[in-house]
């Protein structure tokens, strides 16, 4: 049922400040993600975090305005990852897949028009997205204990496969990877609000006292506050969205979205006792359509897939109600875009530790798995192995999506398979198989 709690001023404020500290690890964490593949010369962080700041503020205060809901939106964890990816995997320009961002985003917005966004979701398997989701996790983990020094690759002779292997333990990333790791673990496990900001925080500072004690030095500070740049803004490439070979790019980024945003507002409205006497969320349309636009403007911003975030739980849980305490985290968001120097005071290996911990929450659904249905299991055990071990988030989804019709097919259940699903299936044999070759 509706909360009809009464709000105040003051509670709906420090909602949002609480619900800001808990994501605000995302202004850093992007910025090192999109540093792998954006590059626009040596402004390229400033603006990164200018362009994250920017593509979380305008729709999360959108958000508190049209839908009134109190949920932040910020380019999403995964979504990053996957953006990544695709430029490196595929060898596809970043102002290319900032544009297959913004059309995906505009699809978004004709769809819920439509009224078509939930019922594609419940046409794709749960399993599969499972499986996406999980895949997405350890990847993100992958690079986390990359950046860290934790794993490396290790030098076989020319032509050898490569293979990982333990980090140089002399090395100071690695341990300050582990002190952040064991530090967010702790906050995490004592439900210290903005665990994963302080942990990161903590790992700068321990980084920076492990140089001073080797008699490297601190790094020149300067200044802390500065004008936003907004290098990164427009410079997406729409055109660049015609090659065949970013189709499936659209059609992982719809799907990811679409299931997630859905999710994620569902749960956080629960959370809060925001749902009617059904059970159903009255603003639903209205905050899809705001996560819709805030993919788009995420686009032009120059930043990946912008969608709502579940950490907008924890400003439930401070009291928020009311759409104020969006505005509240977009206006702090906003002021953020003036401390991107701050961003220079955080190594990749204080930001790794983040992403290690990101990965495991991402592995949660894998509980939520019937491991007694094989038809469904081994797809879904594909898309997550063939994530980790190939670092090509989109080859581990087209596995799932060919083996799964598949093997409903095979074992007498392909009626329960929709149409899309043997349509996707198709055209991932067609692009990996013929295209590819």
């Amino acid at each position: 049922m509706t909360s009809s709690a009464p709000v105040s001023l003051r509670t709906e404020v420090l909602a949002g400040v609480t619900t800001f500290m808990t994501m605000a690890y995302i202004i850093f964490v992007n910025a090192q993600i999109l540093g792998g593949a954006v590059d626009i010369g040596p402004g390229t962080q400033s603006a990164l975090v200018t362009a994250t700041c920017l593509a979380a503020a305008i729709p999360s205060i959108l958000m508190g305005l049209v839908a009134r809901l109190p949920v932040a939106l910020a380019p999403g964890m995964g979504m990053n990852a996957f953006f990544v990816s695709v430029c490196i995997s595929m060898g596809v320009d970043w102002r290319h897949a900032l544009g297959a961002v913004f059309v995906f985003g505009a699809l978004f917005l004709v769809l819920t028009v439509l009224g078509l966004r939930q019922v594609l979701v419940r046409a794709l398997p749960r399993p599969l997205l499972t499986g996406i989701a999980a895949g997405i996790g350890l990847f993100l983990a992958y690079i986390g204990l990359r950046n860290g020094g934790l794993i490396t690759l290790a030098p076989f002779p020319e032509g050898a496969p490569l293979m990982t292997q333990l980090g140089p333990l002399r090395s100071p990333d690695l341990w300050v990877t582990l002190f952040g790791l064991l530090a967010i673990g702790a906050l995490l496990a004592r439900r210290v609000p903005g665990a994963i900001l302080w942990g990161i925080l903590l790992a700068a500072g321990f980084h920076h006292a492990v140089q001073l004690l080797r008699g490297e030095g601190l790094p020149e500070i300067g200044r802390l506050v500065s004008l936003p740049s907004f290098a990164l803004f427009g410079a997406l490439d729409v055109r660049g969205v015609l090659r065949p070979e970013l189709f499936e790019v659209l059609i992982v980024l719809l799907y990811l979205d679409m299931f997630d945003s859905i999710g994620t507002l569902m749960a956080v409205s629960k959370e809060g006792d925001l749902l009617d006497a059904k059970g159903e969320l009255p603003q639903l349309n209205r905050a899809l359509f705001v996560d819709a636009f805030g993919s788009s403007f995420g686009a032009v911003a120059g930043t990946s897939t912008v969608t709502s975030y579940i950490e907008s739980a924890s400003g439930i849980a401070a009291g928020g109600r009311t759409g104020l305490t969006a505005i509240v985290v977009g206006l702090l968001f906003l002021a953020g875009m003036f401390f991107a120097p701050v961003a220079g005071l955080i190594p990749a290996c204080a930001t790794a530790p983040a992403l290690i911990v990101i990965g495991v929450m991402m592995l949660r659904p894998v509980c939520d798995l019937d491991w007694s249905d094989w038809a469904t299991l081994i797809p879904a055990f594909l898309v997550i192995l063939m994530t980790a071990l190939t670092n090509a988030i989109n080859i581990g989804i087209a596995f799932g999506f060919v083996t799964y019709p598949l093997l409903m097919l095979l074992a007498g259940r392909g009626r329960q398979v929709s149409p899309l699903v043997y349509l996707l299936g198709a055209l991932f044999v067609l692009r990996y198989v013929f295209i590819s070759s």
